[in-house]
């Protein structure tokens, strides 16, 4: 009797588990390319772990209990005054609040080593890369290398890698999730995010955040090159392309509401990144000047009151 009984909580548990799990056929956060990533995946782990302490539990009791106490079972103790157990008590209360302070201090020690704006550990100089969110498509700027990119990242393996993210139009997300976390990417400000690569390969980047009609096209491919020279080699291919990045082709570009295939550019502006942080500014004095006025509006009719 028991064995049939646990026979079929078996196969309805298996059911519930691939029913769960049946869009899930590509989890990349679980198979981390990268220090950053990697960290995040145990991160995850510990935390599925610490609630399972909790939610395992509480389900087979569930079960047992419903099981034991039906009406037709005869053999259960029949208690009607009970009403307290200091045992149990102790169970109910303890156990939750050991995981909390697990979890704070989980999330105190991660919130540090894995802060977005905090250089990763390395022999190796980290490489910058400017990043630019625009509607939609990413633009990529190599600033020591002089060239740029559209809808592709290449950077070399085991290399640190300090991104300065921006946007051109709406909040976005940049997020590459084999390598690590997102980072906003937010016009007039400019973010920081420190990623590395320990495996050559292709992996998706994407916007995290919702941003308008385009944004499930608004994706990109991030490679990366089993060496260095791999990598310079790309260095070399771009710096062949015909086409150069100035300021004005920029704002050109950014007015186009649409998917653009991968484009390479030989040559950048300099401080062209500066200059599209910089584009904001006029918005954000409007805006405190726009406060200013409703305030002055709100304190004369208040004075009239």
């Amino acid at each position: 009797m028991k064995s049939k009984w646990l026979t079929s909580l078996t196969k309805v548990l298996s059911l519930g588990a691939a029913f769960l799990l049946a869009g899930c056929d590509n989890m990349v956060l679980l198979n981390p390319k990268g220090p950053v990533g990697h960290g995040e995946m145990k991160l995850i782990i510990t935390a599925f772990i610490l609630m399972l302490l909790v939610v395992v539990p509480v389900i087979i009791m569930t079960i047992v209990f419903a099981w034991r106490y039906r009406a037709s079972n005869t053999k259960a103790t029949y208690k009607p005054m009970w009403s307290h157990s200091n045992a149990l008590e102790a169970v109910v209360w303890s156990i939750p609040l050991i995981i909390i302070l697990i979890l704070g201090v989980l999330t105190y020690k991660s919130t540090h080593e894995l802060d977005p704006y905090r250089p990763l550990d390395s022999a190796k100089e980290p490489m910058t890369v400017q990043v630019v969110s625009l509607d939609w498509k990413w633009v990529f700027i190599y600033p020591k290398q002089g060239i740029a990119s559209v809808n592709e990242l290449v950077i070399p393996t085991g290399t640190p890698v300090k991104f300065e993210i921006t946007s051109g139009t709406v909040m976005n997300s940049f997020f590459i999730p084999q390598l690590g976390g997102q980072i906003y990417a937010m016009s007039g400000m400019s973010t920081q995010l420190h990623l590395q690569a320990d495996h050559p390969g292709t992996y998706d980047g994407f916007s995290a955040n919702y941003s308008g009609a385009g944004f499930s096209d608004m994706k990109f491919k991030a490679i990366a090159t089993a060496n260095d020279q791999d990598f310079d080699a790309w260095v070399a291919k771009v710096k062949n392309s015909a086409n150069d990045l100035t300021y004005q082709g920029y704002e050109k570009m950014a007015l186009k509401q649409s998917v653009l295939p991968v484009e390479y550019f030989s040559s950048v502006e300099p401080n062209i990144y500066t200059q599209i942080v910089k584009s904001f500014k006029h918005v954000r004095q409007n805006k405190i000047e726009y406060n200013h006025e409703i305030g002055e509006r709100m304190g004369a009719a208040k004075a009239e009151e």
